[in-house]
């Protein structure tokens, strides 16, 4: 995968009008915006290109939009937030077509560090489809250069993202990176394609079927593969152990050989759990009390199910994140969501906190885990993309990255 994109630091942009993909998907509740995470990512960007004097008109999806464009899912809530964290004025351009009359009259009105905000992209149908063109056209109209900072968005060959930045080049316009996506790429990108070693990747999460690809890759990449959460039992299964009641993918007993002999083959670690926090039942509701024990994996009655790692399985791969330079987490280690069946996860976030590696969290659940553990800030990189990140790791090119130019 090609990396070294353009950035906005390699253009100019002064007196141009530069059309910004960011992702303000933002979560509602009765209009007001519950966390505005994803609008404050966006800010390094805007405000560098205000301060180059470009005309910043900014785009985005906002939810599903499946039946058709509606008020509750109108941008409007993103302008009223941007102008007030901007400290300046957001034209918001509330036209349901997006890039109609009303947009190209607001574009052709801007002066330099001026900031418009079109409408949610997704109310035009053709921003999803694959007859896209005619709206990536129009949208690439409105502007002379393309800035994609929509890592969440970048692995959809959308109009909005990809599409667009085709039309842009056949007139002769440069397609760049945002500060955000250029992160992405040089933290998870190059974790991949360019690790300083030791490389440790840990993946948990409930599924192995979500991790088919991941698994396989990062076996290819990494010296160290680690493996918790509801995903184990499979693996431990296919080791011939008794597991009880938990969660297992019984077509996938045959793949998980097949990568236990590839570590093998390749001289890799793979690590399994050696014990396991069971119950009777999965805990309801999810945060309730319930009453657990810790046995060894292959100790689990029938009876039983396994929710999370065991104490001496915790200890095992925090040692193996110790000497690591580069570690990559996706997946917590457990029902990480209550307290009692949350230690395995924690361990793991305490113990990539205390090392001196490059630490990556890749999106998703495990983004939400060390946020809601308060180990964030220790970390040196969560990423802002769930199913972009699991993509970058299983070695897929983004779309999004693809298109835009080469330095």
């Amino acid at each position: 995968m090609a990396l070294n994109k353009k950035s906005v630091d390699d253009i100019n942009v002064s007196g141009k009008r530069v059309l910004v993909r960011c992702d303000f998907n933002v979560p509602l509740k009765n209009g007001e915006i519950t966390d505005e995470t994803r609008i404050v990512a966006a800010l390094p960007t805007i405000n560098k290109l205000i301060k180059d004097g470009g005309k910043v008109i900014l785009c985005s999806h906002l939810g599903k939009v499946k039946n058709g464009p509606n008020e509750g899912e109108s941008l409007a809530p993103v302008a009223k937030r941007l102008s007030e964290k901007l400290g300046k004025d957001v034209n918001f351009v509330s036209d349901y077509n997006v890039t109609g009359d009303v947009a190209t009259a607001a574009v052709n009105a801007m002066k330099e560090g001026d900031v418009v905000l079109l409408q949610n992209t997704r109310f035009r149908g053709q921003e999803e489809t694959k007859n896209g063109e005619q709206f990536s056209k129009e949208l690439a109209d409105l502007a002379d250069v393309y800035v994609c900072d929509a890592f969440g968005s970048s692995h959809r060959a959308h109009a909005s993202v990809a599409g667009v930045t085709k039309c842009i080049s056949a007139k002769g316009g440069e397609n760049a990176v945002g500060y955000l996506m250029q992160k992405e790429i040089d933290f998870l990108g190059n974790a991949v394609e360019n690790p300083v070693r030791p490389f440790v990747a840990i993946l948990g999460g409930a599924k192995v079927a979500d991790k088919l690809n991941v698994i396989n890759n990062l076996l290819e990449k990494c010296d160290t593969l680690i493996i918790g959460g509801g995903m184990a039992f499979t693996f431990l299964k296919a080791k011939g152990m008794e597991v009880g009641n938990s969660l297992v993918d019984n077509e996938k007993l045959d793949y998980c050989k097949e990568m236990m002999d590839k570590a093998d083959k390749l001289g890799k670690k793979l690590l399994l759990p050696v014990d396991t926090t069971i119950a009777d039942h999965f805990p309801d509701p999810i945060d309730g009390p319930i009453d657990v024990e810790v046995v060894d994996a292959d100790k689990i009655p029938a009876d039983k199910e396994g929710l999370d790692i065991g104490t001496k399985t915790a200890e095992l791969y925090a040692d193996a994140v110790k000497s690591a330079k580069t570690v990559v987490w996706n997946g917590p280690m457990g029902v990480f969501e209550n307290p009692i069946l949350a230690k395995g996860t924690i361990a793991v976030a305490k113990s990539l906190a205390e090392t001196d590696a490059t630490t990556i969290i890749g999106g998703g659940d495990s983004a939400a885990a060390v946020n809601q553990l308060g180990f964030a800030d220790k970390m040196s990189h969560i990423s802002t993309g769930g199913g972009a990140s699991l993509e970058f790791l299983e070695g897929k090119e983004l779309p999004g990255v693809v298109a835009a130019d080469d330095k």
